[in-house]
């Protein structure tokens, strides 16, 4: 009789409530966030970024994060949507960021060139509209990108981001385009892929990110790092994404984890830095 796999529980790593999800998706999605955030917390999450994916999504969902005040919160309109995105659209977003202190990045923007769901041209305009926005409000920017890393880094020097604070979130690329990145002063988020053993350029880049501009995340519910690949991801398995990094960087974890989670509060503006 096979025995059933028993998975390492996130907890057991025992981590201080000093770290912190740059990048979730903890709306619509079935979670239920209460119960999420209150499992991220015994796993030492204290701070969680969560994305709504346009300004009907945050209308609809804000909400559900009132009385959580450890979460904050990022708005864009991702360019699968780019298609359907109007000026209303960009006028909704920029009534919400004058209105709301917890709204901190327009994101996820950028170009997904891997799927093609919007026509490339539209997810182009669109990105460079939601750029400007950015731009008007003095805002951050978090960045999707997928097989498009040359035109959407066209664009960003086009728009003058250099020396702008700009996150590439989800980063899996290699050491070369870490230091492209990093050579225009922006930061970097890396999620639980880096856990896969076969993620070789991932697993290399994260030892030459300073440490001041290395950020994690999750990408809930995606992405799940190992020993839950495969599995509905969530802010409470972030600790196995930062065992690896610091495995691989020679790091003490503990000290890594809030030092993340610092650098995270420390871009994003929080106050409590």
């Amino acid at each position: 009789m096979s025995r059933k796999k028993v998975r390492e529980l996130p907890e057991s790593l025992d981590l201080p409530c000093t770290g912190a999800d740059s990048h979730a998706h903890l709306d619509g999605r079935d979670f239920d966030p209460q119960e999420v955030l209150a499992r991220a917390r015994t796993c030492g999450v204290r701070t969680v970024g969560n994305v709504f994916l346009g300004p009907a999504a945050y209308h609809a969902s804000r909400a559900v994060f009132e009385a959580d005040r450890d979460v904050f919160f990022l708005l864009g309109v991702h360019p699968h949507e780019a298609s359907s995105m109007t000026g209303t659209d960009l006028e909704t977003m920029r009534r919400a960021f004058r209105t709301d202190a917890r709204l901190k990045a327009v994101g996820e923007i950028g170009l997904d060139y891997f799927y093609d769901f919007s026509p490339r041209a539209a997810q182009r305009e669109w990105f460079r509209r939601q750029l400007d926005l950015a731009l008007e409000l003095g805002q951050r920017v978090v960045i999707h990108c997928r097989d498009a890393e040359e035109d959407c880094l066209a664009i960003l020097d086009e728009a003058g981001f250099a020396g702008r604070p700009l996150l590439w979130h989800c980063f899996g690329l290699s050491s070369d385009w870490a230091k492209e990145f990093l050579d225009r002063g922006w930061h970097l988020s890396v999620p639980g892929t880096v856990t896969y053993s076969k993620n070789e350029a991932l697993r290399e880049a994260v030892k030459i990110i300073p440490a001041g501009r290395l950020l994690l995340e999750t990408d809930a519910p995606f992405l799940a790092p190992e020993p839950y690949r495969g599995k509905r991801n969530e802010p409470a398995l972030i600790g196995f994404t930062a065992r690896t990094v610091a495995g691989l960087r020679g790091e003490d974890l503990r000290v890594l984890w809030t030092r993340c989670g610092d650098v995270t509060r420390r871009f994003f503006g929080l106050e409590d830095v």
